[in-house]
């Protein structure tokens, strides 16, 4: 019995003498309760939505407030002219617009039947197609509740456009979303790995009492690693443009440069990761824990930012992935230039710089 507790006592040292095993062992659980209890939803809520009224008629009022009052929806703006509806749209602050018929609730007397126009972001279909079945769904509730009573009952008609994706493919928003993770894992997670395992096998001892000066020994480590995540780049658009069928409707040009922006960032976020560990598998769990499991559930790639808590809205906006993505996919679906852009662009240059710093400066140039 004795030696059976010596050795439970030993690989309890030897499961907690590694702290980031520790942190990793005890915080990922919480962690995942509550990205998968809170963050994770297929419910779509307080989508804001624009509508274009020529008639601005009882009817049509009492439809914008029956949307308004849902919890899918929130008033956001009218629209004065409607070419003003693609614009907003490429601003991004719009997820949806309700176009009304003219003299709407005139038609509606008069001939039994009236016109809506439901316009949603075709870039993430699943979320373009949720919320115009919400629309639709209150639309026939009030149609159900203004024909109570009447013999002869009024029809509505609600027709769908979705910008951008009207055929609703799925790989018009999981590809750059694809992209963005691809060069998180190539970029941070394997040049984290690669320098922490020259860190566990003691060869990193012999590079830097080599005559090489230090910061040319951490270029030389991170160059490949940037030289294959172009090479991964330039294949998945290959793939996407040829073989999926995306299209890249915005400038090649700058997809590239908001790209390359990334994978700075992304190595930049390596070379901090193993500045602090010291190991392959801390490395690697660390990797996972503060990089590839945010991307993936806190990015936007598979669940909408807005649907979050407050809280994990505001940890997405350190997520550099997050910016990358949105970025990404209003260039290849949307067409946008590099204004429409200028947001994702700054943010991701700072963080780079920002990262690129304090890596630099935590790297440990000299033996201990």
């Amino acid at each position: 019995m004795k030696q059976f507790l010596v050795f439970t006592e030993k690989e309890f040292y030897h499961i907690f003498r590694d702290r980031w095993t520790s942190i990793v062992l005890l915080l990922l659980p919480v962690l995942m309760i509550i990205l998968f209890g809170f963050g994770i939803t297929t419910e779509i809520k307080n989508t804001k939505f624009a509508v274009f009224d020529p008639s601005k008629d009882v009817s049509t009022q009492e439809i914008i407030n029956k949307l308004q009052v849902s919890e899918y929806f929130s008033f956001e703006k009218n629209l004065a002219d409607p070419n003003d509806i693609e614009r907003i749209f490429k601003k991004g602050r719009i997820g949806f617009v309700i176009v009304f018929g003219e003299k709407f609730y005139q038609n509606l007397v008069q001939t039994g039947e009236a016109q809506i126009l439901l316009i949603a972001d075709g870039t993430d279909p699943n979320t373009a197609s949720t919320l115009t079945n919400y629309a639709s769904g209150i639309i026939r509730e009030y149609m159900v509740d203004l024909n109570k009573g009447r013999e002869i009952p009024y029809t509505i008609h609600t027709e769908v456009n979705l910008l951008y994706n009207p055929t609703l493919k799925g790989a018009y928003s999981t590809v750059p979303g694809v992209m963005g993770m691809i060069l998180m894992l190539i970029c941070a997670m394997m040049s984290s790995i690669s320098i922490a395992r020259e860190k566990e096998l003691g060869t990193m001892e012999v590079i830097l009492v080599s005559p090489m000066p230090p910061l040319l020994i951490i270029l030389a480590k991170v160059v490949p690693y940037f030289v294959i995540s172009l090479i991964n780049f330039a294949t998945v658009i290959c793939l996407a443009v040829f073989v999926l069928d995306v299209p890249i409707v915005g400038s090649l040009w700058l997809l590239i440069l908001i790209s390359v922006i990334f994978i700075f960032v992304s190595l930049a976020l390596g070379l901090l990761i193993s500045s602090i560990v010291d190991t392959q598998i801390a490395a690697l769990l660390f990797s996972v824990m503060g990089l590839m499991f945010p991307v993936i559930m806190l990015s936007g790639l598979m669940f909408p930012i807005e649907n979050m808590p407050l809280i994990l809205q505001g940890i997405a906006q350190i997520i550099p992935a997050k910016w990358y993505i949105s970025a990404a996919r209003n260039i290849m679906i949307k067409g946008v230039g590099i204004s429409s852009i200028a947001k994702e662009l700054i943010v991701l240059s700072v963080m780079a710089v920002f990262f690129i710093g304090l890596s630099l400066k935590k790297f440990k140039i000299r033996l201990e």
